[in-house]
């Protein structure tokens, strides 16, 4: 049973660097004195149940590990009874009259005051040793009778337990200077003092338990660190296997893409007097590649570095749709664009799904049903943006087959929607293409929360 407590760091006061070096410890001292014994020290502060995750909890069934959890509650109920026993038996007259049973109830209190008060269950101790030593005026222990020495022995172990140890070293002087004082005040008309067993009994059993908080905030810091060491290792094989994949992406996909960009600039070179659509259809190529090959380096950045910094790049939005027609038309598709409603500026995050839906859809006409022709419709709308991409049917007969095809486009599409809240179909026609229609909702913007 442990608890932790704070310490209030206080600035040194002006003046204290001109003090020496032993007035300093001395005021250092007497400070962390206050702070452990002086400072509210009624305060309420539960004992709270032991950990489960222990090596022996981790062991026992449900039930008897709920228990177990109480544990130390049940040991300082279990001496408390044991000191009110030995209280009220060993008095002048031992458990016959209420002054022994009296003496026997007082020794048991500071027990279990430690169990919510225990800087005040030491204090408490200490006031009960001369009171039950006066109620039993013919005994023969000075300071403490057999029921408060067991008494203040377990507060004081308890406490330590319980706090840490400088406040143990407290505990132990202030105990030192109560037995000085009752030896030398009150101490004359008893035939044996049992201050000095108190004072060694005491050191060893606060020795055992300061020994135990090195050792246990020594495991603590093992195994504080031992956590730390195993997420950096963690993230490093992270880093390493994305390293690996980006290399071999790098290699295999790169590598095609530079061939493919390479070829297509050099392919009308190889043809006498080429004409001017194949022109134009290898330098599309190789636009197209080299975008790939930028866009790959872009993402095998991402993968290959956690704190890897995309470039200030501008992200594409709906005015560069345009560019993006041109591009697909030159590819063979034919397509045109519709824009209705009051064009205005939308948020960058809708404006870049948006491009991407359109983007991905045209594609897929482009695989899938090649030949075809294709309509973009944009429809500025209150409350959002509407996006409408359909194709025709494939015509009979073509000379390009269509490409298979994952289902992963569509999916992308519908996570973009999903990740704005919008809605989203798709499906083929009545006339045998197909048709993606989208709305993103924009949160209209008051000029008073501007």
């Amino acid at each position: 049973m442990s608890v932790t407590e704070t310490t209030h760091q206080q600035s040194p006061r002006a003046g204290d660097g001109d003090r020496s070096p032993e007035y300093r410890l001395a005021q250092n001292s007497l400070r962390g004195l206050r702070e452990d014994l002086f400072r509210d020290p009624f305060a309420y502060r539960p004992l709270g149940p032991r950990p489960a995750d222990g090596p022996l909890l981790r062991r026992l069934p449900a039930r008897m590990r709920t228990g177990a959890e109480r544990l130390p509650h049940a040991v300082v109920g279990a001496v408390a009874l044991i000191t009110l026993l030995v209280g009220t038996v060993s008095g002048s007259v031992p458990g016959g009259d209420g002054r022994a049973l009296l003496a026997g109830l007082l020794c048991a209190l500071p027990v279990v005051a430690t169990l919510s008060r225990p800087v005040g269950a030491f204090w408490l101790s200490l006031v009960v040793a001369p009171v039950t030593a006066v109620l039993n005026g013919d005994g023969s222990d000075w300071p403490w009778m057999p029921g408060a020495f067991l008494s203040h022995l377990t507060v004081l172990v308890v406490v330590a337990l319980r706090t840490r140890p400088r406040t143990a070293v407290w505990m132990w002087v202030v105990t030192a200077v109560y037995v000085v004082c009752s030896d030398v005040l009150f101490g004359g008309s008893y035939y044996y003092s049992n201050g000095a067993p108190m004072l060694l009994t005491s050191s060893f059993a606060l020795l055992l338990v300061c020994l135990w908080h090195v050792r246990h905030t020594a495991q603590q810091e093992v195994t504080a660190q031992q956590t730390v060491t195993a997420r950096e290792r963690s993230r490093r094989t992270l880093l390493e296997e994305r390293t690996t994949i980006a290399r071999e992406l790098h290699d295999v996909v790169a590598h095609h893409m530079s061939v493919v960009a390479i070829q297509a600039e050099a392919a009308p070179y190889r043809v006498e007097n080429p004409p001017e659509e194949l022109e134009r259809a290898f330098a599309t190529i190789r636009e197209n590649a080299v975008a790939a090959l930028t866009e790959l380096r872009r993402i095998l950045g991402v993968v290959r570095a956690e704190d890897y910094e995309a470039p200030d790049a501008p992200q594409p939005t709906l005015a560069d749709l345009g560019a993006l027609l041109v591009n697909v038309r030159d590819a063979g598709l034919t397509v045109e664009k519709v824009v209705t409603g009051a064009v205005r500026e939308l948020p960058q995050g809708v404006e870049l799904s948006a491009y991407r839906i359109v983007q991905e859809a045209l594609s897929n006409s482009l695989r899938h049903a090649p030949g075809a022709s294709a309509r973009v419709e944009i429809g500025y709308v209150l409350g959002g943006l509407g996006v409408r991409v359909v194709n025709g049917a494939m015509p009979e007969p073509s000379l390009v087959k269509p490409s298979p095809g994952a289902g992963h486009g569509i999916t992308g599409m519908r996570e973009r929607v999903a990740m704005l809240n919008g809605e989203m179909t798709a499906g083929a026609t009545d006339d045998g293409g197909y048709e993606v229609a989208v709305f993103l909702p924009v949160t209209a913007v008051n000029e008073g929360d501007a």
